[in-house]
């Protein structure tokens, strides 16, 4: 079988979009980590699959797998490369698209620049939304790794996230820290981990330890929880450009009960066939 695909990315973070509308996707997760290796398949990040839709309110399914196999609940980048590929492949003539993933519904708005806006949804911070081993919920959580306590917060964006304050984001310690993060017992289902530097009230750096992918040059919704973790501890204004290593996104969170807006580019690098 031969699979039509399109590489994408969103500042780096890449993706392996295939459209299972008009063609018949069914993939294990053996053939995933085949296709996710970067020697011997595509290369990715995630593979973003786009469905039709189980309900008559949306306009596409969407779903996302790491480059290990697993399904994940929500990516933010990937939010937006989906909207421009559907766009740029003429599966809808809409700019506002709605779309369900396993962490529940996403709007997205195409500008008339291209870029790409994303509304994330409203943050959970209960601990059992993530889910994560908590006593009740808090600002900061006390999180014991490598012989080391690290002071997280825990914020779901549809997907999980655990987020540290550094003093220093090029010297963090991603490559030691974030696998213990990720695979903590705490965390159930595994975990995002991310280091925030903050620079001011309105600019911060950010780098994402991603579950089953590794570090990756941008993680849109730990951009988003990064946002949401400086907001709840007073130190970040509504609006927030958000420096990852792969470029910048914007977020905009007004506080506890408010949505998350999301505004970044989203890139296609190349269309493809590959034989299963």
């Amino acid at each position: 079988m031969r699979l039509r695909f399109t590489k994408m990315h969103g500042l780096g973070n890449d993706f392996m979009v295939i459209d299972g509308i008009s063609q018949r996707v069914r993939l294990s997760p053996e053939e995933i980590r085949r296709l996710g290796d970067r020697h011997f398949g595509v290369g990715f990040d995630q593979l973003l699959l786009v469905e039709i839709p189980t309900r008559p309110d949306v306009d596409f399914g969407y779903r996302i797998f790491n480059a290990d196999g697993s399904e994940v609940e929500n990516c933010g980048n990937g939010a937006r490369c989906f909207a421009r590929f559907v766009i740029d492949r003429q599966l809808t003539g809409k700019r506002t698209i709605r779309v369900e993933t396993a962490g529940g519904l996403l709007t997205l708005d195409v500008d008339d620049n291209d870029d790409v806006q994303v509304d994330m949804g409203v943050p959970r911070l209960a601990p059992a939304d993530l889910p994560f081993t908590a006593d009740a919920q808090a600002v900061t959580y006390p999180l014991t790794v490598d012989d080391q306590t690290l002071d997280i917060s825990a914020v779901s964006m549809g997907n999980p996230h655990a987020v540290t304050l550094v003093d220093d984001i090029e010297q963090a310690p991603v490559e030691q820290l974030g696998p213990l993060v990720e695979n903590h017992p705490r965390f159930a289902k595994r975990v995002n981990a991310g280091f925030m530097q903050v620079l001011s009230r309105s600019e911060v750096c950010v780098r994402v330890y991603e579950r089953g992918a590794g570090e990756t040059l941008a993680c849109g919704t730990g951009a988003c929880a990064a946002v949401v973790a400086g907001r709840l501890r007073g130190l970040l204004d509504p609006a927030v450009t958000v420096h990852l290593p792969g470029g910048a996104l914007r977020i905009h969170w007004e506080g506890e009960g408010q949505t998350v807006i999301m505004t970044g580019p989203a890139t296609t690098v190349y269309h493809g066939q590959i034989k299963l």
